[in-house]
């Protein structure tokens, strides 16, 4: 259940579903997690209004991270950039 921000820094109470953003992410569980094969769950995270204006939700290979905007778009064009520098090269 939802308790408060997924925001470690933040932690304000979740009272109301319409202030805010909800982060569903699936979450396989392994076999030490009980029943001896992977099963299917989800996991759901609430961002409060301030938080969500500037910072989103990430899923790793270790859990869920919160992740300034901002730097996620950088990493984002970084990537695109990249990805087209390598396309131009193999293009010439």
């Amino acid at each position: 259940m939802l308790k408060s921000c997924a925001n470690p820094q933040c932690a304000k109470p979740l009272h109301y579903l319409r202030e805010g953003r909800i982060f569903v992410f699936d979450a396989v569980r392994t076999a030490g997690d009980g029943e001896g094969m992977k099963a299917h769950r989800m996991e759901h995270f609430w961002l409060c209004g301030a938080c969500s204006e500037i910072m989103t939700l990430e899923q790793t290979r270790s859990g869920v991270r919160v992740v300034d905007k901002v730097n996620l778009r950088m990493r984002r064009v970084e990537a695109l950039t990249k990805r087209d520098l390598v396309g131009q090269v193999l293009a010439s």
